[in-house]
């Protein structure tokens, strides 16, 4: 069970409102945190809050886009009075897959203002008083999507790879002052998001995680920096690490294009 002594009494969950998110505030409510769940749709963000509740613990919302300009002022406004002593960024999807030199540079934007711009924000914000209090921990949600280059997502991709280069580096920082840090890579997960994007979940031997499962782990491996793998996809991660890049982005590139829709009929 996730340490509230080291993590608590609160927990910010950003991407809070289903599937893996959803895990997080299910599973850290059980463990006694208090938490304040971030999310763009409300009445899902309700519903979780609610279930949330009913293990006793006090539970704030907001319904916001991480990606505005005021987003942080926003947060504020409802955690300036609480001690957080665990983020949770999990709300980095991908919410633009195109083409690059044809797409739109506007929608390529908003995957790097939500996955760079307010991730670092949050960190920057709630990781300063955890490094004063030298205790606190910083979960930020991975993807296998950031161990290489792929077409339609170039960009998500990238700013994956980002998020995990940054993850170690501030991990390095933080654990002098006792302060845990670390990137929990999935693969596909059985997620609302996933499902809306097309991906098909019954590819003969495809893995496909569980969110009650990969949550559990990621909690499980908050002392565990600076980068944790769920269960399952170690294999994945060690083979896109290779140095024979041509061979293995083509190689991804034909697996993907089994269990994703074509680009036209995939979802934003």
């Amino acid at each position: 069970m996730t340490d509230l002594q080291k993590y608590g009494p609160w927990a910010v969950v950003a991407g809070g409102s289903e599937g893996v998110g959803a895990s997080f505030a299910h599973q850290l409510a059980e463990a006694g945190f208090n938490l304040v769940l971030l999310a763009r749709k409300a009445g899902p963000l309700e519903e979780t809050a609610a279930a949330a509740r009913g293990h006793g613990v006090d539970v704030r919302t907001l319904a916001v886009d991480l990606t505005e300009p005021d987003a942080l002022k926003q947060v504020r406004e409802v955690t300036d009075d609480l001690e957080v002593g665990l983020l949770v960024f999990n709300a980095g999807a991908n919410t633009y897959g195109h083409e690059f030199v044809t797409g739109d540079l506007d929608g390529f934007q908003r995957v790097i203002d939500l996955n760079i711009h307010a991730q670092l924000a949050l960190v920057h914000h709630f990781g300063a008083p955890m490094r004063e209090r030298r205790r606190g921990g910083i979960l930020l949600v991975g993807s296998l999507a950031g161990f290489m280059g792929q077409a339609q997502i170039s960009i998500y991709s990238a700013v994956k790879a980002f998020c995990r280069v940054f993850a170690e580096g501030l991990w390095l920082e933080m654990r002098e002052h006792d302060v845990d840090v670390v990137e929990f890579v999935l693969g596909v997960t059985r997620t609302p998001a996933m499902a809306r994007a097309g991906l098909n979940f019954d590819i003969p031997g495809l893995h496909v995680s569980e969110p009650d499962d990969v949550a559990r782990q990621a909690l499980a491996a908050l002392r565990d920096g600076p980068v944790q793998v769920a269960a399952g996809n170690e294999r994945a991660v060690e083979k896109r690490s290779g140095t024979d890049r041509s061979r293995l982005v083509l190689g991804a590139h034909e697996a993907s294009r089994r269990i994703l829709p074509p680009a036209s009929e995939q979802s934003a």
